[in-house]
Parts: structure tokens; C-alpha cells; sequence
């Protein structure tokens, strides 16, 4: 138990569970997490390891008992006859049958059809008529001699979500947590260990929530495969649906003109379109055009009627093409169907996630700490949709009037959407609202950025703000800082001509120094003193291009870093040694001395490394030494050269997001440059020798 976990049990008792159970429970059982969870809540929602584990063995039984599955549906069936009653977990959908007048149960992996149920009940949960829900029902067995009767009887049914919540209590408990151990609440809660995610990884993660707490908010996710793109909408909520891209109908979505039956978007907080990309998927113009509409009026029609509706939609789907050929060759829309590459569908979409910079999904990035129940952290989702939290940064920072309504319109609606997720009690500082603001239009700028690309006919706009001084920011994407080239060539502003991007961004360019070619090491490269600052999940960044032209002719080098203590970060060394080697003459001998400090646990282990260290680098001219200042006054990491230089490191060596180091065939394991960076700064000093 960390203190941030008993600290969850503390304050929300009940309400959580560890999320490493799931797993212990689910066996080939095939239902959504939210249904797992909820019975989880009933059983295990305690930090106390003895009523855990009768728990879960509750659970198992539970499912064992009364999860149907599709294979031995006949078994359950021949039970229900044989006892005459039974409960059973399953998914059903409710249709009207309008000859009869009465409204007709499915039960999916029993595979009994046309059961009555009351019409009280289905108006109670009008879900039970698209889309599916599901239940813990009681099923009874009568034989009727009536060829049209059915035998089964619904006894009792009752959806698997939360009957009611305080709202308030919920407030009050977040007011407990910082901003930083909110987010790593929530990021349990979603299934995910905190560790393995940088700020920025982590708030991606957590944009994807917005379509469940705003109404009508449209996002769209593109990215590589295994990336967890689609998992937030098909096992997170009991209000969100997912659905294959190539499954959408106008009828099904919307409304169906002959019968009058409101679609998906009448019943449902939030739709999801998996697999939405693919140039080859045939879509249905018409099916466009009413989705441009909806997403644009909240509105859509039925006949002579209009109709309206609150679902947001989210649409995930896989690229085809890496980063730089996008952004070189066609755009960040490239992998769409002809029919959504249309700059006025595009338009309407509120946020784009950069699905490149998250990570493929790894065993150990799954959470095994304490978490919402998913069904409680849903129904407070839910509740605020009802709430607008869009104006909470105006009279604090103002958007630059160039923007379009439409781009504002993006911007409030993730603002307003992260704000509720991170701040429902309110009573966010200057800067933490600051923060939000730039993510909300960097999302929105991804999207108008390519619609420029796109269509001619759309207008470049500043994606400025100020604050109270009338001091300017402008925000950039990451993309756009990575590979500045492609958006210089690409992209136009107002007057013609887009400026350099030094000239419109804020904080210094993340352009780390050219290394020497390494067959011309004659050619010395012009060293000078400055400071960089590296974001989160930007890729391109390695030891040689930090470091190297600053170490190289160097004889004797000092690294003073106080976490080179476990594997990762001797790692790290190893690979720093290594561009030593690369940088040197074989004949030359180079003297590297090492300062950390000695882990108190694992410092034999650490020993051990070290020497295998000393031992590799002999061979090759690199007399590699360490020593241990165990004081507690070592703090600063930098990197000292006998050539006269300081390279102060914020963060030392521990620059890159985790990676599966044991993976021998990711990029990632083999080349720094393929690796997602942590934030950081390094400043090149000019010292006296």
C-alpha cells in the first residue's frame, strides 16, 4: 500500500478497488470491466487483504454461478427449466413489438428471444432499446401448449450501474488531493500505474474522458496499433457505446424514417466509432451530411421534424504512414475514408489526441493500486455533463480575437471538459488553468493546422492568448517543434508568410547541438553556452546530439549524478559511456569519474553493476572509476569535461520515458531517437579550467 492508495481508501471507502482484480476475477468470462468492477465494488471495495480474497472468491462464484456463456447456453437454459428460476448475468436489448403491443426481450449469450418485459421497466431504462445492456436477471421457465407462447418469463431485471451517488460528498473528498495525486487517482481508475506516464502522457489519457462529462464534445484519435485507443469507450462506462466505423447506418445512428425510432445518439452519452480510419471503407454520403449537421446544431431530422440530441462522439481509428511522412507527403487526416476527408466535417471535431506520441500498451503499465469502481467515476462523469466550466479562465487569459467561433468554440468545450475532470471542486491556481488552456487549443490547432493543408479556402488564425498584462503566448503543437520544416512549407499565415518558429513560440527551441560528423572529427563544431528545453513525449533526442560535440577531445570527464542506482538509470550510464567511445579516437584514453550516491537497499546490486561498467570499458580506452557520497548533500546532476565545459542536467541522465527494455526488437530498446522524452532542460556552461 503507497500513501496515495491508502489515502484513496481513506477518503472514498467503498467507492474503490484495486484494479489488479479484474484480472483475477475475469477468467474467459467476456464482459466489459464496468460490469466486473461493479460486482467487485459489492464484494472487495476494502484495503483489507482478508475480505479481498474472500471477495474475489464471492465474485468468482458469482460468475461461475450466473455469467452466461455463449457455449454452454443450452446448459443454463436446461437449469432455468429444471429449477424453474434462475439469476443470470447477461447482455439483453429490448425491441417493441408493434403487432402485439408489447415490448420483447433478447437475451444475447442465452440466446432466448421475444421474453416480455413490463413497459415500466423499459421506460425506467429506455438503453435497453438500442444498443444493449447489461443485466442481472432473474429468468423463469413455464411450458405453455400454445405453439406462439414463449416459456421464459423475466422476473426481475436490473441494469449493472450505480442507482445513485452524492455528488457533494465527492467534492469534498477532492479537495483532500493535490493536483498531482488527482491525476494519478484517476489514472489508477482508468487501469493505468502512474509511473509509467510522464504530465503530459497522463492528461492525454484523460482527454479521452471528456466526450463522458460534455455534451456534443467531438473527438477524434488517430494513432499506431495497441495504443489502448478504443478501451475507454467500450469497457469504462455503462453510458458510452462503441461501434465498428463500417457498421454506421443513418438508422442506427440517428433515426429511422419509416418506423420513427431514434438512433444511438438519442440513448447514449457518448458514441465511439471504432476503426474509423481506412481509405477503402465505403461510407454513406448521406450518413456524412446528417453528421455534419448534428455535430455542428446538436440536431438532426427526422422527416419534417427536428430533432436534438446531447451524445458526444469520439472517433479512433489506426494510421497508416509515421509522423514525418504525414507531415511531409498528405496530413495528419490521411488515413480517413474519402467521405470524412471533408474539411467541413473535419472542422466540427473540438480535439485531435496525437495518438503517435502514446504508448503501445505494455503488461506492466497496467495499475495494480486502488481506483474508482469505473461505474462510480462514470455516474460523476455523467452528472456534469449538466455544468459549464468554459468560463473559468476568462478574466484571468484571453483568447486572441483571430481565432474563428468554431476554433473558441473547441477550445472552451476541452477546457471546460478537462477542468470538470481535474477541478469539479473549482479553485484552480493561475497557472494550473494556464496549463489546461494550452492543451485545450493545441488539441484544436492539430485540427485547423491540417485544415489548412487541406482547403485553401480557410483562413490562418494566431493561436495566441494574453494574460492580464496583455503579455502574448502563442501555443504550438509538438509536431509542429519536432519538424518545424514541413509546417513552414506547409502553413501560412495571415500576411503570407509564416515567421520562424523561434519568433512565435515562447520558451527556447528545443534544438538540442549538432554532433561532429564522426569521419571528419578534424571538424570542430562551434560550442557555445546556451539552454534548451526538451518536451514531454518529443522524440529525436539523443546522448550524441547532447553531448557529444561537448565531450569530444575531452581526457578526463566528471558525471555527478545522484541516482545512477537502479537498472535503468546504470543503464543509462552504459549508453552515455558508449557515445563516449563513439566520439573518441581508439589510440586516446579518456578518464570518466562517477559521483552518485549508494542505494540503501540494493547497494551491493548497484556495486555490481558499476564494476561490470569498469570492467567493459578497459577494453576499449575508457578508465571508468565511481565513488559514493552517502552525506545527503549531493542533489545537483551535471557533467564536467577537463575542455572547460558545465552541462547541468535537471534531470540528469534520466531523460526518456519508460520503454520494455527487455524487448530486443522495439526501436525504442535499440535507438535513443526512437524513444518519447520526459521534460527537461539542459544548460551548457563555459567554465575556467
Amino acid at each position: 500500500m503507497t500513501d496515495l492508495n491508502t489515502k484513496i481508501c481513506e477518503i472514498f471507502p467503498g467507492l474503490v478497488v484495486r484494479k489488479d482484480l479484474v484480472k483475477a476475477v475475469k477468467g474467459n468470462a467476456i464482459v466489459p470491466t464496468y460490469v466486473l468492477e461493479y460486482l467487485l465494488g459489492q464484494y472487495c471495495a476494502t484495503n483489507d487483504e482478508d475480505s479481498i480474497q474472500s471477495g474475489i472468491e464471492t465474485v468468482k462464484q458469482i460468475l461461475a454461478k450466473h455469467y452466461v456463456h455463449r457455449n454452454e447456453a443450452g446448459l443454463v437454459r436446461s437449469t432455468i427449466r429444471e429449477k424453474g428460476r434462475h439469476k443470470i448475468i447477461d447482455k439483453v436489448t429490448v425491441a417493441l413489438n408493434d403487432k402485439k403491443d408489447c415490448y420483447e426481450t433478447e437475451f444475447s449469450n442465452l440466446g432466448i428471444k421475444k421474453v416480455l418485459i413490463d413497459a415500466s421497466t423499459v421506460k425506467q431504462h429506455p438503453k435497453l432499446l438500442v444498443g444493449g445492456v447489461w443485466v442481472i436477471a432473474d429468468i423463469e421457465y413455464e411450458h405453455i401448449e400454445d405453439k406462439d407462447a414463449v416459456p421464459w418469463i423475466l422476473s426481475s431485471l436490473k441494469p449493472i450501474q450505480m442507482s445513485h451517488f452524492d455528488f457533494e460528498g465527492y467534492l469534498e473528498a477532492r479537495k483532500q488531493f493535490s493536483l498531482d495525486e488527482w491525476i494519478d487517482v484517476l489514472m489508477q481508475s482508468i487501469g493505468f500505474n502512474p509511473e509509467y506516464f510522464g504530465e503530459r502522457s497522463k492528461l492525454t489519457q484523460l482527454v479521452r474522458l471528456i466526450p463522458f462529462c460534455e455534451r456534443n464534445y467531438n473527438l477524434i484519435e488517430l494513432g499506431p496499433k495497441g495504443t489502448g485507443k478504443s478501451h475507454i469507450y467500450s469497457e469504462f462506462s455503462p453510458h458510452g457505446i462503441l461501434i465498428s466505423g463500417g457498421e454506421v447506418t443513418v438508422p442506427k445512428l440517428f433515426v429511422n424514417n419509416s418506423s420513427g425510432k431514434i438512433g444511438l445518439v438519442g440513448y447514449w452519452d457518448t458514441v465511439a466509432f471504432d476503426e474509423f480510419a481506412g481509405k477503402q471503407k465505403k461510407v454513406d454520403k448521406a450518413l456524412v451530411d446528417i453528421m455534419k449537421n448534428y455535430m455542428a446544431n446538436k440536431s438532426f431530422s427526422r422527416g419534417v421534424e427536428t430533432l436534438g440530441a446531447d451524445a458526444s462522439m469520439a472517433f479512433v481509428g489506426n494510421t497508416e504512414h509515421s509522423l514525418p511522412y504525414m507531415l511531409k507527403n498528405s496530413d495528419l487526416f490521411d488515413a480517413l475514408p474519402d467521405k470524412f476527408y471533408d474539411s467541413a466535417f473535419l472542422d466540427r471535431l473540438h480535439h485531435y489526441i496525437p495518438g503517435w506520441e502514446v504508448d503501445i500498451i505494455r503488461g506492466e503499465m497496467f495499475s495494480s493500486g486502488y481506483g474508482f469502481v469505473v461505474d462510480y467515476l462514470a455516474e460523476v462523469l455523467r452528472h456534469l455533463r449538466n455544468q459549464d466550466y468554459s468560463d473559468q479562465y476568462k478574466g484571468i487569459l484571453e483568447l486572441d480575437p483571430t481565432l474563428a467561433t468554431r476554433d473558441k468554440d473547441a477550445i472552451n468545450k476541452t477546457f471546460s471538459g478537462l477542468m470538470k475532470i481535474l477541478f469539479p471542486q473549482g479553485g484552480a491556481s493561475s497557472e494550473e488553468i494556464e496549463k489546461v488552456l494550452r492543451l485545450a487549443m493545441e488539441g484544436r490547432k492539430r485540427v485547423k493546422d491540417q485544415l489548412l493543408r487541406i482547403d485553401s479556402t480557410y483562413t490562418a488564425v494566431n493561436f495566441r492568448y494574453s494574460d492580464k498584462s496583455g503579455k502574448e503566448f502563442t501555443v504550438c503543437t509538438l509536431e509542429e517543434l519536432e519538424f518545424p520544416k514541413y509546417f513552414q512549407t506547409n502553413t501560412e499565415f495571415d500576411d503570407g508568410k509564416r515567421p520562424e518558429l523561434n519568433e512565435i513560440i515562447d520558451t527556447p527551441l528545443p534544438v538540442a547541438p549538432t554532433p561532429s560528423p564522426e569521419n571528419s572529427r578534424d571538424t570542430t563544431p562551434e560550442l557555445k553556452e546556451q539552454h534548451i528545453v526538451v518536451m514531454e513525449n518529443q522524440r529525436g533526442i539523443s546522448y550524441d546530439q547532447l553531448f557529444g560535440p561537448y565531450v569530444s577531445g575531452s581526457r578526463h570527464i566528471t558525471i555527478t549524478d545522484p541516482y545512477i542506482r537502479l537498472f535503468f538509470q546504470v543503464r543509462n550510464l552504459m549508453e552515455l559511456l558508449e557515445m563516449l567511445v563513439r566520439h573518441k579516437s581508439e589510440e586516446d584514453e579518456i578518464v570518466v569519474s562517477l559521483i552518485t550516491v549508494e542505494d540503501e537497499f540494493k547497494g551491493e546490486q548497484q556495486r555490481e553493476w558499476l564494476k561490470q561498467i569498469q570492467s567493459s570499458m578497459l577494453t576499449v580506452g575508457i578508465k571508468f572509476v565511481y565513488s559514493f557520497d552517502n552525506t545527503g548533500a549531493l542533489h545537483a546532476r551535471h557533467i564536467v569535461t577537463d575542455t572547460g565545459w558545465k552541462i547541468s542536467l535537471d534531470r540528469g541522465l534520466d531523460i526518456f520515458q519508460p520503454y520494455d527494455m527487455n524487448d530486443s526488437f522495439q526501436l525504442t530498446n535499440r535507438m535513443q531517437k526512437q524513444r518519447p522524452c520526459k521534460a527537461f532542460e539542459v544548460t551548457y556552461i563555459r567554465i575556467e579550467n
